[in-house]
């Protein structure tokens, strides 16, 4: 604490983020990194812009974005106006809270912003930076969203889909009745936006993309970070209707009109126009993690299903005794991993303090990663 900071930052619990290790080489499968390298296609960009000496870097960025947004709507079959671009989708979900949801002391739930109480930790860093009040909403005991708990009057609802760290994802519903389309409809009858994050979409679940001309309260998220291999690069950005991204506009001018520089908008203008090389390796992926499942349930471990590009696992499965496996809790199984070389996360939050996330990592990378818990059971 500091006699200087005002009473906003002196409230603030920021967010974590996964650790970055410099001191020494690991098998990172914590940070949900895509494994493989970006398109060659965006390395040739990165070098273009440059021209040679670097003269462009001496002018601004184009604020509006106009390449990288057209080429987002020219893959996901929208309009260029319905795209809003951001220095990564985390910058892209600031914006959100700040131009969808209201500020206010939480004296009201029909207030309140909706999301899962297991879901990504930054959403209420973001919620108390803007000062909105908000509810976490329980998932079921086996970590699914009950559409129906969001079939309630609030200030708006943001999920992602799949639902990070525990990978489980929701179609978007063939009626009115069912999935996410239930939320989205329930919540334009009042006015009420619906943000699904779809920062790990790609690698399995339903898209609301192409619901958003039907329902004007409906906002898409993503992340070039994971689908696009552009972790260190910082490119996002949203789909959704004309006057929603208007608004995000409103806001991103409010507070820094350049906020993807030049390197950036050509790299990510290049990974989104190359869908057969990133079909390719998400595939892989996809591959990757069935495999690597089904070789943990056989070990014993409970898996929950999921559309992501990670693992959200949990020793022993139920049903297996601790008697019969031996007493590893999740962040003694964290503690052992790292001590062979290989970092995942954990959440040491209620419901959720004995499971390990699980990035997926290359085949060579997942049966190092098996062995080495092998080896830790068999020495417990």
């Amino acid at each position: 604490m500091s006699i200087f900071w005002n009473k906003r930052t002196s409230g603030l619990s920021p967010y974590i983020p996964g650790e970055q290790p410099k001191d020494r080489k690991f098998i990172k499968l914590n940070t949900n990194e895509n494994p493989y390298p970006p398109s060659p296609r965006v390395v040739e960009a990165i070098l273009s812009q440059m021209n040679g000496d670097g003269e462009s870097l001496r002018l601004y960025p184009d604020p509006l974005c106009s390449d990288f947004r057209e080429a987002v709507a020219a893959a996901y079959g929208v309009k260029k106006e319905q795209v809003f671009p951001g220095n990564g989708s985390d910058e892209v979900l600031a914006f959100v809270f700040g131009a969808f949801f209201e500020s206010g002391e939480a004296d009201s739930p029909e207030k309140a912003v909706l999301f899962p109480d297991i879901t990504y930790s930054f959403y209420p860093v973001y919620a108390r930076l803007w000062n909105i009040p908000y509810r976490d909403v329980a998932l079921t005991e086996t970590f699914s969203i009950r559409v129906e708990d969001y079939l309630v009057f609030s200030g708006g609802v943001i999920l992602p889909n799949p639902n990070a760290p525990t990978g489980r994802a929701l179609s978007f519903g063939e009626s009115p009745h069912k999935g996410l389309r239930a939320i989205v409809e329930y919540q334009l009858a009042r006015n009420r936006v619906v943000v699904v994050d779809e920062a790990y979409a790609v690698f399995g679940a339903e898209s609301a993309v192409p619901f958003i001309n039907r329902y004007p309260n409906l906002l898409t998220v993503h992340t070039l970070s994971k689908s696009a291999s552009l972790a260190g690069l910082r490119a996002g950005f949203a789909i959704g209707s004309e006057e929603l991204i208007e608004g995000l506009f409103r806001v991103r001018n409010s507070f820094n009109s350049y906020t993807m520089d030049r390197l950036a908008l050509a790299a990510a203008t290049a990974a989104v126009t190359d869908k057969a090389y990133y079909d390719g390796i998400n595939k892989k992926i996809i591959a990757t993690r069935e495999r690597t499942a089904a070789a943990l349930a056989a070990m014993g471990f409970e898996v929950i299903p999921s559309k992501a590009n990670f693992l959200f696992i949990r020793w022993p499965a139920a049903g297996l005794s601790h008697s019969a496996s031996g007493e590893i809790s999740g962040a003694g199984l964290l503690a052992a991993l790292r001590a062979r070389g290989i970092l995942v996360r954990h959440f040491n939050t209620p419901r959720v303090a004995d499971y390990l996330r699980v990035s997926v990592g290359t085949d060579a990378d997942m049966d190092a990663f098996l062995k080495a818990l092998k080896d830790i059971l068999e020495q417990d």
